[in-house]
């Protein structure tokens, strides 16, 4: 099988020598092993971007690689051939192996020689008990090149269930141990933050009447990217997605277009920074001059709804009051029913991720979780505003991750 010669001995003592931005994160490791044993899991093999960069620190560029991460041992990092070195180099694991990306003897997608390496692996590993696969996920958070979406079809599903003793899903599994962010994650999250608030800085300096938002998203992406990739010798690939609206222009959730930024009244900018591997969620705002007064009253009314939601935002609390109270008050402020969109959930290596707050969501609150919050209100017509903030939540209550300011044009 090809990649073989990757597992030699001298390459991987090379391999544990190498510089690493992220230290292998232990305190990962030990929590996923933990709830391994308690599951009775004896691998846990995963093809989803965010969670091959949960388990290895590998950001995939393409989407076709596999990871098996066992209960005992080293894990096991399967690749395409053109991102053998990178992931080398990067990965915390040192049995990282390839496959061909192109073989002119197989007429097959990439997939499925990444699938064929795997069960190989699983076998040789004897490991091949209880294997927990994401049976259930069925979308997958953008790979580091383009976002393109590369899903496995059935028979990768089927593949398992035929190598392995028991295959059971492991969605779940993993979506409750992200949850809560061990302290290299929260250190990256920060990294994110610190970006997005630069190039939010970077935005209002340069921002003027009669800009197109599309030059606003521009003027945020490409500066983030600029001094992003190298920030503070650790970050290796940062990246910035906006949507951005101006004036009687902001809506729920609209394309970016051409309308004119507006003199006095709000630039909205939905922004996720990605940095390697680990986002933002942030809705931050602009203005060109002061506030008008019908949008400095609308502000005034959700940063009270904001700070109200946020004191929700704490260890022991239940995860559905952030809903309920966000919710109420926009109601009491005379805008009942909005708004339209969810207004808590959680961020880490993906921008959407759980817990969701939910009038019907069970559970509570736990420190380590990172939340974002984003209350907003949409008048008849066009305009309107929305704050978010993502929140780590502590032992004393919560920490704001990003620096820059909700009042705005103040």
């Amino acid at each position: 099988m090809l990649g073989h010669g990757a597992k030699a001995e001298p390459e991987r003592q090379e391999h544990t020598k190498k510089p690493m931005s992220y230290p292998l994160d232990k305190e990962k490791w030990l929590r996923v092993r933990q709830k391994m044993e308690a599951d009775n899991i004896d691998a846990l093999v995963v093809r989803a971007p965010d969670n091959v960069l949960y388990l290895t620190d590998y950001w995939t560029m393409k989407g076709y690689d596999l990871a098996i991460f066992p209960r005992e041992g080293d894990p096991t990092l399967i690749v395409i051939e053109p991102q053998f070195e990178e992931a080398k180099r990067t990965a915390w694991n040192s049995d990282v192996r390839y496959f061909r990306f192109y073989d002119p003897t197989d007429s097959r997608p990439p997939t499925s020689r990444a699938v064929d390496l795997c069960l190989e692996v699983l076998r040789e590993r004897k490991l091949t008990g209880r294997v927990g696969v994401e049976l259930s996920q069925l979308s997958q958070i953008c790979d580091r090149m383009v976002g393109e979406p590369s899903l496995f079809t059935q028979g990768y599903f089927d593949a398992f269930r035929a190598a392995a003793s028991i295959v059971v899903d492991a969605t779940s599994f993993l979506a409750e141990l992200r949850m809560i962010k061990t302290r290299q994650e929260i250190e990256r999250m920060r990294l994110a933050n610190e970006l997005a608030a630069l190039g939010m800085e970077h935005a209002r300096a340069n921002i003027r009447p009669g800009m197109k938002e599309s030059e606003v998203a521009a003027l945020i992406e490409g500066h983030i990217h600029a001094v992003g990739i190298g920030y503070k010798g650790v970050v290796r690939m940062a990246r910035a997605f906006t949507l951005v609206w101006s004036g009687r222009g902001i809506a729920t959730f609209t394309a970016t277009g051409d309308r004119p930024v507006q003199q006095n009244e709000p630039t909205l900018v939905e922004l996720w920074v990605c940095a390697d591997g680990y986002w933002t969620d942030l809705t931050k705002n602009l203005c060109p001059g002061k506030l008008t007064p019908e949008y400095d009253k609308l502000l005034t009314q959700l940063l009270s709804i904001f700070d109200h939601a946020t004191e929700c935002a704490r260890e022991g609390a239940p995860l559905g009051e952030i809903d309920r109270l966000i919710r109420r008050e926009i109601g009491e402020a005379g805008y009942g029913g909005q708004p339209s969109h969810p207004v808590a959930h959680g961020v880490g290596a993906r921008a959407h991720e759980p817990p969701y707050s939910h009038q019907a969501a069970p559970g509570t609150i736990k420190k380590g979780m990172v939340l974002a919050i984003e209350p907003g209100i949409y008048w008849e017509g066009g305009g309107g505003l929305r704050l978010e903030d993502n929140f780590l939540i502590t032992e004393s209550g919560n920490e704001k991750l990003c620096s820059y300011p909700d009042d705005f044009g103040r």
